[in-house]
This record gives structure tokens, C-alpha cells and sequence, in this order.
């Protein structure tokens, strides 16, 4: 007789909700002679199927090894990591066939024109002809693609470049896809393409992972985020739940009547994270409580002269900063 039927039910639902799930994950690399490096310490997390993803970290957090174990590139040392309900180690056939990746490094062939590139990857996918062609078409309007698509790769620009690598992950249709800084080098132009593509993708229920050092990039499109550094998870939840763990900020655009060398060093001496002027212009980002913001915005207006402000919580990138501060000092 089975017991407890309904929780049974229940925790298979729940597993089947999510693409990708980490658990406990550790990983250690003994290189020869040198001593043992740490690069997971038993990270956890999960990612909810048709969601965006962002795992974010300085260089050498973990974020790229994480990437490794996810695509079977790499074995744990210990701990756990499905992908569509796959296990990463002992059934990694299932596993890549259920993911698509796009690395840092472009790959495509070069000699090929953009359309002749995503023949053949469609035909590497066993994709049928009829559905093959309608993937093209998608992906080609999608991502901007199609007055360039008898352009053969080597004479594509680096942007189109990155985009066709980004177009062809989505063109298998795989439930999940790995951008590992899939922007990156991209103009702003070519940039805001892929990025609305990705958008779309995600919409008709493609899991993203992203990685991105560009954290205006994921506090615009991920729905939950990770940070990790020195292999451990330092904060994890939507963007507004992370901006809550850092120390109050807001950033400040002030106008002056006039800006001289004593405005600046009174605002200089408020410590701030983050300071630009132009003219009579500051935009100023400070660690401060609500209160602490309207008293010193009154204070520059008595002493400064104060034509216009605007304030704002902080942007995603000041409390990265700020976390990674509090993990270096012990205080998380």
C-alpha cells in the first residue's frame, strides 16, 4: 500500500517544474604541486522552466564551472545538478540533448553564409525540412538576421557575428538554453536586438540561464538571480529581494546653479559608491536611509542651490558591490 499518495504526487510535480536543479554541488581542482582549489563549496539552487536565469559573480566566483557541470564538461566532486530532469553525471547523453550552449567563444563555420550556417545546424539536430525552414525564418527575423543571411559568417560584423551563435541555440528548440555572456563586444544596437530575441524566446517557455557581467543586462531580464564568489552563494532570490540584502542606497541626479570645488568636496566627503558631474549636473549614488536622503538633499539646497533632483533606489551593480564587500569583511 503506498503511503501518503497526495505528497507523493505533489513533490513529483514539483520536481517536474523545475529545468535545472543544483544540489550541494562541490568541486575541487588539485592541480600538480600547487594547493587544492575550492571552485564550488556546495552550492544549491534551483531554476523554475520558463524563467530567465541570471548566475552572476566576479571573475573566478564559480559561475564558469557551475556552466561545466550543468553541460557534463565536468564532474562534480561531490553533490548533485539535473538538467530536465536529467543527471548531469550518470546520464549525460540525455542531459546535452536536452540543453543548448552558447559559449564565449563563437562557433560557426566560417566559409558558410548566415543561412547555410543554420541549414546546417538544423540538419545536426535532425530537425525535418518543413519544421527546419519555419526555425529559420523565426530565428533570422528574431534576431535581425535576415537581410544578412546570404552573407557568408567570415564577412559578418563581430556583432552579427555573436548574434547568428545566440540564433542557432534558440533554432534547436532545446527546453533549456546556456548563454554564457552572450552579449559581450555587442553594440548597443545589436545588443538591444538580442536581448528583446531572448525576451521572446523565453515567452514561449525556453529556461535561460544567463551569465552576464553586464548587471544592468540582468536586472533588466531575469526573473531570479543567483551571485556567487569564491564558490558560494552570497545572495539568491528576484532582483528586488537581492536589492534588499545590501545596505540601503539610493542614487541621487542633482542640478546646481552652479557646481564649484565646494560642492564636489562636500560631496565627495559623503563617501559615495558612485560620483559623475557634467557642468552643473551630479548623478551621486550613497548608502543611506530615507530619511538620511531628504536631510542631505535639504542641506544641499540651502548650502549649494539645488535647481532639480531625482532619487532612486540603487541600481543592481552597487549592491553586487556591496554584498561582495560584506562577504570579504565576514558579514555574510
Amino acid at each position: 500500500m503506498q503511503l501518503f499518495p497526495e505528497l507523493f504526487v505533489y513533490s513529483l510535480i514539483m520536481e517536474n517544474n523545475h529545468a535545472i536543479r543544483v544540489e550541494n554541488l562541490t568541486k575541487l581542482y588539485t592541480p600538480r604541486r600547487k594547493p587544492v582549489v575550492h571552485a564550488l563549496r556546495g552550492i544549491s539552487f534551483s531554476v523554475e522552466r520558463g524563467t530567465i536565469f541570471g548566475l552572476l559573480g566576479p571573475n573566478g566566483a564559480g559561475k564558469s564551472t557551475t556552466i561545466k557541470i550543468l553541460t557534463t564538461l565536468t564532474p562534480p566532486s561531490s553533490g548533485t545538478a539535473t538538467v530536465n530532469g536529467y543527471d548531469c553525471v550518470n546520464q549525460p547523453l540525455e542531459t546535452r540533448q536536452s540543453l543548448a550552449v552558447v559559449l564565449q567563444q563563437n562557433a560557426f563555420e566560417l566559409y558558410l553564409t548566415v543561412l547555410g550556417n543554420l541549414r546546417t545546424y538544423a540538419r545536426f539536430h535532425h530537425i525535418p525540412g518543413p519544421e527546419a525552414n519555419r526555425r529559420i525564418t523565426e530565428v533570422l527575423d528574431q534576431f535581425g538576421l535576415y537581410d544578412e543571411r546570404h552573407t557568408h559568417a567570415i564577412d559578418l560584423s563581430g556583432g552579427m557575428r555573436r548574434r547568428l551563435q545566440v540564433a542557432k541555440a534558440f533554432l534547436s528548440g532545446k527546453p533549456v538554453v546556456i548563454l554564457d555572456e552572450a552579449t559581450t563586444g555587442l553594440d548597443p544596437i545589436n545588443r538591444r536586438t538580442t536581448l528583446e530575441a531572448i525576451r521572446q524566446q523565453a515567452s514561449k517557455g525556453s529556461t535561460i540561464v544567463l551569465t552576464t557581467h553586464l548587471l544592468d543586462e540582468a536586472e533588466d531580464l531575469c526573473d531570479r538571480l543567483v551571485i556567487i564568489n569564491h564558490g558560494e552563494i552570497i545572495a539568491e532570490g528576484d532582483v528586488a529581494e537581492i536589492k534588499r540584502l545590501g545596505v540601503p542606497a539610493y542614487t541621487m541626479n542633482l542640478i546646481f546653479k552652479h557646481i564649484t570645488n565646494n560642492t564636489l568636496n562636500y560631496l565627495n566627503d559623503q563617501n559615495p559608491l558612485h560620483l559623475k558631474h557634467n557642468k552643473t549636473t551630479v548623478d551621486i549614488t550613497v548608502q543611506r536611509s530615507h530619511q538620511e536622503i531628504l536631510d542631505l538633499i535639504k542641506e544641499l539646497d540651502r548650502q549649494y542651490g539645488l535647481i532639480h533632483f531625482e532619487v532612486h533606489t540603487a541600481d543592481l551593480e552597487d549592491v553586487f558591490i556591496d554584498l561582495l564587500s560584506q562577504q570579504a569583511e565576514g558579514r555574510i
